[in-house]
C-alpha cells in the first residue's frame, strides 16, 4: 500500500505546497499567459503532475496511470455525457427552430435592451439549467443565446461565468450538499442552510456587480428595479427553502421564482429606452427569414420546461438507482493510505446507466417529439453535437485525469493540509480550499468530497464552527467554477472561441480571485460576530 507524504520536499510543508501547486500554475500560465488552448494546458499540467507524483511524491507509476484512468473514465460516465446530452437538447432546439422561437419570445417581450436581457437569460436562465445540468452546458446554451441577440462572444460567455456562480452550491438538485453531508457526517438539511445564508448575499449583488462590469454606474442607475427583483427573489428564495430543509429544491426554485418574477416586473417596469443598448432588430428579422419556416414562440418554451420537469421527476423517482453498479477500480482501489485522514483511499467508479445524463438525453427525445423533430433534424443535431463536444470531451479527461493524480498521489491533501495549518489566518483562506477543488475537478460536489473532512477537522483543531467551515467549503468552491477548464471549455464548445479559453480565463480569473476573498470575509464574520 503507498502511504501519501504530505511533506516529500525537504521535510518542509511550505515547499511542498509550492511544489504541489505546480501542476495547477502551469495550467493557469499556459491557459491565462501563454493563451494556449485548454486541451494543451490540461495536457501540460497532467504532464508535470506525472513527473511530481513519481518523482517527488513516490507514487508508483502503476498507481498513477490507474489513478488518471479512474479520472478519464470518471469524465466521461457522468460528468461529460451529462454536457453532450445537454448540449445535444441545445443543437435539437436550434435544428428544429425551437431555438430561434425562443429568441423571438424574448424579443417580444422582453424589452429591447441588451442589459435586461443579460439579467434574465444570463442570471435567471442560466441559474434554472445549472439546477438540472451543469458542468459547463448553462455557460454554453445562455451565452449562444446572448451571441445570436448582438453580444461579442468573449463578453457573452465572462459575464455568464460570473452568473453561474450563484446557483453551482445547489446545482443537480442538491448533490453537493448531499455529497457534503455524507463525507462530513454532518446533517445536510443543516448544511443547506448555512450554504444558503453564505450565497444569498452573493446572489442578490451579483446582477449589480455584473452590470457594474456591462454597463458601469450609469447603467446600474437606469436598471436597478429590476437587478433588485431578479437578484433579491433569487436570493430571498434561496435562504427561505434551503433554510427549511428543502436544500435539494433551493435552486431549482429559486432560479424559477427569480424568472417569473422578472418577466412578470417587466410588464410593469421598463427601462427607459437607451440607444447604446438596444437590439438591431433588423439584423435579427434579416437572420430569421433566412431560417427554416417559423414556428410558434411559445414553443421555444419546450425543449427547457421539458428538461426540468423530466428531471425533477426522474430525481424524485429515484431512477438513476435502477441498474447503478458500484465498479471497485482495479489496481487503485484500497492501494493507496490517506495519511491527512488515516484511512485507505477507496476508488470506486460508480457506473449509472440512467443518470441524470440520460435523463437529459430523454427530455431531448421528448422534446424532438413534442416539436414534430424529423429524423434528419436529430441526426443533425447529433453530428453537431459531437463536432462541438469533442474537444471539451479530451480536455476534461486531462483536467480529471490531472485531479486523480493530484488526489491519489497525495499532492491535492498537501495544499490542503497546507492551508489548514495557517491558524489564525484559516477562517479567511478556508474558502480558497473549495476553490482549488473545484477548479481542478469543475464540480462543487467532488471539491466537497475533496476536501469536507479537511475543514471539519480543521475547525475542530482551532476550537472554531465545523459546519460554518464545511460548508464555506462549498459556498468557496463556487467561485472557482468560473475559471475550471472544465466549465470554461465547454462554455466556449459553442462559440466561435475554440481554442481561445485563455483570453476566457483572462477575463475571468480576478473576479474569481476577488468574489472567493469576500466569501472568506463573510465566513469571518459568520465566525466571529454572528456567533
Amino acid at each position: 500500500m503507498f502511504i501519501q507524504p504530505l511533506a516529500p520536499v525537504g521535510h518542509s510543508l511550505l515547499l511542498s505546497f509550492i511544489v504541489a501547486a505546480c501542476p495547477i500554475l502551469v495550467t493557469l500560465f499556459m491557459m491565462g499567459v501563454l493563451r494556449r488552448p485548454a486541451w494543451q494546458s490540461s495536457l501540460g499540467g497532467l504532464l508535470v503532475g506525472l513527473v511530481i507524483a513519481i518523482g517527488i511524491w513516490g507514487l508508483p507509476p502503476g498507481l498513477a496511470f490507474a489513478s488518471i484512468s479512474n479520472g478519464v473514465v470518471f469524465s466521461l460516465l457522468p460528468v461529460m455525457w451529462i454536457a453532450f446530452c445537454a448540449l445535444l437538447l441545445f443543437n435539437v432546439a436550434v435544428h428544429n427552430g425551437r431555438f430561434d422561437a425562443f429568441r423571438g419570445w424574448l424579443i417580444q417581450n422582453v424589452p429591447n435592451d441588451r442589459r435586461i436581457l443579460l439579467i434574465v437569460l444570463g442570471f435567471c436562465f442560466s441559474a434554472a439549467l445549472e439546477g438540472v445540468a451543469g458542468f459547463g452546458t448553462p455557460v454554453a446554451i445562455t451565452s449562444a443565446l446572448l451571441i445570436l441577440l448582438g453580444f461579442p462572444a468573449l463578453d457573452a460567455l465572462t459575464y455568464v461565468l460570473i452568473f453561474n456562480s450563484a446557483p453551482v452550491a445547489f446545482g443537480g438538485l442538491g448533490i453537493p450538499v448531499t455529497v457534503l453531508g455524507s463525507i462530513t457526517g454532518l446533517p445536510p438539511d443543516v448544511l443547506g442552510a448555512t450554504i444558503g445564508r453564505q450565497l444569498t448575499p452573493f446572489a442578490c449583488l451579483i446582477p449589480f456587480y455584473v452590470m457594474a462590469l456591462y454597463g458601469g454606474w450609469r447603467s446600474i442607475r437606469q436598471t436597478w428595479p429590476i437587478l433588485l427583483v431578479a437578484g433579491g427573489s433569487f436570493g430571498l428564495t434561496l435562504l427561505v427553502i434551503s433554510g427549511a430543509g428543502l436544500y435539494s429544491l433551493s435552486n431549482v426554485l429559486s432560479s424559477s421564482v427569480s424568472l417569473v418574477a422578472s418577466i412578470l416586473f417587466l410588464r410593469v417596469w421598463q427601462p427607459e429606452p437607451d440607444p447604446d443598448h438596444a437590439i438591431d432588430l433588423s439584423k435579427l428579422d434579416e437572420n430569421a427569414h433566412a431560417q427554416a419556416t417559423p414556428v410558434p414562440l411559445w414553443q421555444g418554451w419546450i425543449p427547457w420546461v421539458t428538461v426540468i420537469a423530466v428531471v425533477i421527476v426522474w430525481d424524485a423517482l429515484h431512477i438513476a438507482r435502477i441498474g447503478a453498479l458500484p465498479v471497485h477500480w482495479p489496481g487503485l482501489d484500497n492501494a493507496v493510505f490517506i495519511s491527512l485522514y488515516k484511512t485507505a483511499y477507496a476508488a470506486v467508479w460508480k457506473f449509472e446507466p440512467l443518470g441524470t445524463g440520460t435523463a437529459i438525453l430523454v427530455a431531448a427525445i421528448l422534446s424532438a417529439v413534442l416539436t414534430r423533430t424529423t429524423l434528419s433534424q436529430f441526426g443533425a443535431a447529433i453530428a453537431t453535437t459531437l463536432r462541438q463536444a469533442w474537444l471539451a470531451i479530451v480536455t476534461v479527461a486531462l483536467t480529471i485525469g490531472l485531479a486523480f493524480l493530484m488526489n491519489y498521489s497525495g499532492m491535492t491533501y498537501t495544499l490542503g493540509y497546507a492551508v489548514s495549518s495557517t491558524g489564525m489566518f484559516f477562517p479567511l483562506v478556508s474558502v480558497f480550499l473549495g476553490w482549488i477543488a473545484v477548479f481542478l475537478t469543475g464540480s462543487d460536489t467532488s471539491g466537497n468530497a475533496l476536501f469536507g473532512n479537511l475543514q471539519v477537522a480543521a475547525a475542530h483543531q482551532l476550537s472554531l464552527d465545523p459546519v460554518l467551515f464545511a460548508s464555506a467549503n462549498s459556498s468557496g468552491g463556487v467561485m472557482g467554477k468560473m475559471i475550471s477548464p472544465q466549465n470554461i471549455t465547454t462554455g466556449v464548445s459553442v462559440t466561435s472561441l475554440k481554442g481561445q479559453e485563455g483570453v476566457v480565463l483572462a477575463r475571468t480569473f480576478k473576479h474569481s480571485l476577488f468574489l472567493t476573498f469576500c466569501m472568506g470575509v463573510l465566513v469571518v464574520f459568520q465566525q466571529f460576530v454572528l456567533r
